[in-house]
């Protein structure tokens, strides 16, 4: 008897959530493969991109972080970030070992490939694409808005985002993943700057049109301020449709429960509410939708719980 295929798992995102979302999977009899957004330009990871004109480091360092299985003291040293006051003050150090591998392997992607091999990272790590790209906005009244951190700062209703230079080549490798997947997960993070990014790239578009996987969204729990203000859930699966079309979802993972008042009140300040759940609207989306208490209620900040949402989507596999 032939051994039997392990199912293929292929989560595309960036930001906080992301890392959360790959941390329950990483432990599952899955293949796993991480398509990393490298749009972002703030800190650390802007000022390597601008000197090194290198794609953006910081949310693929973070996704490395999250699936190796190195020393904790090896990790720590990756995650550092340097004090203020000299002239590597905050920039993490796993930024700087990814720009030096690509100095020394000549390519992005394969400076994270050898740097996974270094931490043990299980499963694979592409950046969306090998190119140093920037996202722009085109506001609600108009306005273009340029650069990934500038977009939540302007408060103006976002109507689109774009990237330039185009057309942004995609990784190769990434498309493929895509197209060979058995289930492709869009992580929670920030909805315009961290998920879009990846997928307005056009080949990734058509691949999540074409690939036979369920493609399942897993929405944010909270709204974004100045991105994602008075969303409600059906309102983040409407932005990813006018951006790709309406055919490229199949499921919604959403939170049911109430989230408690302290923890709402420390979002309140960040001028941030729990998601809505529409489910009426979603339903007319003609979206599966799945549902549960998925937030873990250990921490004081509003985290999706790891395992819950690993088991959640490795039970669709057995649906398919």
């Amino acid at each position: 008897m032939g051994k039997k295929k392990r199912p293929r798992i292929v989560v595309i995102g960036g930001g906080t959530g992301m890392p959360v979302l790959l941390r329950g999977l990483k432990n599952l009899p899955i293949e796993l493969t991480a398509l990393v957004t490298v749009a972002d330009d703030g800190g650390s990871t802007g000022r390597i991109r601008s000197e090194m004109a290198i794609p953006a480091p910081g949310d693929i360092r973070n996704v490395i972080a999250a699936l190796s299985d190195a020393e904790p003291m090896l990790l720590e040293l990756f995650q550092h970030r340097f004090s203020e006051g000299n002239g590597l003050s905050g920039h993490a150090m796993g930024n700087l070992l990814l720009a030096a591998m690509t100095s020394v392997t000549g390519n992005f992607n394969t400076g994270i490939k050898e740097i996974s091999r270094v931490l043990n990272v299980k499963g694979k790590i592409f950046p969306i694409s090998n190119e140093n790209m920037s996202l722009h906005a085109e506001m609600e009244d108009g306005t273009i808005v340029s650069g990934e951190s500038n977009i939540p700062l302007s408060n103006k209703k976002i109507k689109r985002v774009f990237l330039r230079p185009q057309p942004v080549k995609p990784l190769p490798h990434a498309v493929r993943a895509i197209e060979a997947a058995d289930l492709v997960v869009i992580s929670p993070g920030s909805l315009y700057t961290s998920i879009m990014p990846n997928l307005i790239i056009p080949q990734v578009k058509e691949a999540l049109r074409d690939t036979k996987a369920k493609v399942v969204y897993v929405c944010n729990v909270m709204t974004q301020s100045g991105e994602t203000t008075g969303f409600t859930a059906s309102d983040h699966v409407q932005a990813i449709c006018d951006h790709i079309g309406e055919d490229c979802l199949d499921s919604i993972i959403v939170h049911n429960e109430m989230i408690d008042q302290t923890i709402r009140a420390v979002y309140a300040e960040e001028k941030a509410e729990p998601v809505k759940y529409d489910k009426e609207r979603l339903l007319e989306m003609d979206l599966e939708i799945i549902e549960g208490d998925i937030i873990n209620h250990l921490q004081p900040t509003l985290r999706h719980d790891n395992n819950k949402i690993a088991s959640l989507l490795y039970s669709l596999m057995d649906k398919k």
